[in-house]
């Protein structure tokens, strides 16, 4: 994520009422949350949370998962919308489609909770491939991002992910408890690792 736009704007805007405060743009106030490292602690926590939900309960039905794994999509898709205007303009898209994927197949998930085991692999391979090419793009787009490197390989770790519940589909809603509990944790310690990375840049710059 690249370094916020959003900034203080000093003195009166134009058109301010007398004696009145200047209203704050909410592109502005939406930039200043989303590029905060305390967001992208609260997107890798709704990203670790149910993981650890999937594999500390693996006989879950698949109704469960579904539903569980639809409101993930839906948490993650908002943080992930938000976080966009943390970025600059120009860099915004692959956030965006992101953020739209996520909210899609959460609704899918949610809208018909009782689907089938192919069904469900279907949508959570295609979210993970997608958006990790995304994000996977956005890091080596964005030249100036302190934590490229992480994020490149969190990206990379959500393609793999995509791959493997695409290429070896569950046969049981066990299997694919576990496995989509494995990957939802091992992402949300990736993002954990690009939030903390993200809060010593931040450090850095204000030192």
């Amino acid at each position: 994520m690249t370094e916020s736009h959003a900034s203080a704007r000093p003195g009166a805007a134009p058109g301010q009422p007398p004696g009145g405060t200047a209203r704050e743009d909410p592109e502005d106030v939406l930039g200043r949350l989303g590029g905060s490292w305390t967001w992208m602690l609260g997107s890798a926590l709704a990203t670790l949370l149910p993981g650890i939900l999937l594999l500390v309960w693996p006989d879950a039905t698949l109704q469960v998962v579904a539903v569980l794994f639809g409101l993930y999509l839906l948490v993650t898709g908002a943080f992930r919308f938000v976080a966009v205007f943390g970025q600059d303009r120009g860099e915004r898209v692959p956030g965006l489609l992101t953020a739209v994927l996520y909210v899609l197949a959460g609704v899918l998930c949610m809208r018909n909770p009782l689907q089938t085991i192919a069904a469900l692999s279907v949508i959570v391979g295609v979210v993970w491939l997608v958006s990790g090419l995304l994000t996977a793009y956005a890091a080596l787009a964005a030249k100036d991002l302190p934590h490229r490197g992480v994020l490149f390989g969190a990206a990379l770790l959500g393609i793999v992910a995509g791959i493997v519940v695409l290429a070896l589909p569950s046969e049981s809603a066990v299997a694919l408890t576990r496995l989509l509990g494995l990957w939802l944790v091992l992402l949300g310690l990736m993002e954990l690792a690009v939030a903390f990375a993200w809060r010593a840049a931040i450090r850095r710059i204000t030192a």
